[in-house]
């Protein structure tokens, strides 16, 4: 299969078409492409143009949801290879929005953006008290957390997670990263979080960032 009928697999994603995608990926992969070349080639970038339009208001909400669902679709037939041949995730990610807060579509959105960036993300859902997170690490080999809240009055949670991360001696094992409308960058370095992303997209290029660190 040449690089010309590859691109088809980059406009699906970025075009948010999840079945062109599926479909095209068996078909690609039939004919013997390599599935890291697809991910790494053709996906990721296709997101990182996602990503583009959304900071300069082309894309919206919308848009990228369906992007991450046509990624989705595509690292279905892939994931399984990736993980017969031994390839490691970028990173696994728990994510959750914190305490006392039940707003999930900010998390949701970060968490099917780091899917498609190739990360493994164990989604622990909204309302999650310290104690999940922490066990999240201790049981799931968890090297990067995303707290997630939509509140003024739930900014707190995520002090207390970050405080119960250091209580239990997991703080070390990961770095943690903090993102939702009332949050700031200057909140971020008080609770002592390692970063801070403004938007999902913004929160997925620290993600991996940390990941290559």
């Amino acid at each position: 299969m040449n690089m010309m009928d590859l691109h088809k697999l980059y406009d699906a994603v970025l075009n948010g078409d999840a079945k062109t995608a599926s479909a095209f990926t068996q078909e690609a992969l039939k004919e013997g492409a390599a599935p890291l070349d697809l991910v790494t080639n053709y996906m990721v970038p296709a997101m990182d143009e996602v990503g583009r339009r959304f900071e300069c208001e082309d894309y919206f909400v919308p848009e990228l949801l369906l992007a991450a669902r046509a990624m989705k679709a595509a690292l279905e037939h892939i994931r399984p290879l990736l993980l017969a041949s031994g390839a490691q995730p970028v990173g696994r990610v728990a994510i959750g929005t914190v305490k006392g807060d039940l707003h999930d579509i900010g998390k949701n959105l970060v968490a099917s953006l780091l899917e498609g960036g190739g990360f493994e993300v164990i989604d622990l859902g909204a309302d999650v008290s310290p104690e999940k997170f922490v066990e999240a690490i201790k049981t799931r080999d968890v090297n990067l957390v995303c707290l997630s809240a939509l509140l003024t009055v739930t900014m707190g949670a995520m002090k207390t997670t970050i405080q119960a991360l250091e209580d239990t001696g997991v703080r070390d094992q990961v770095k943690v990263l903090i993102g939702g409308a009332p949050v700031t960058e200057q909140f971020a370095s008080e609770i002592g979080a390692d970063g801070y992303g403004e938007s999902a997209t913004a929160a997925v290029a620290l993600a991996r960032k940390f990941s290559h660190a």
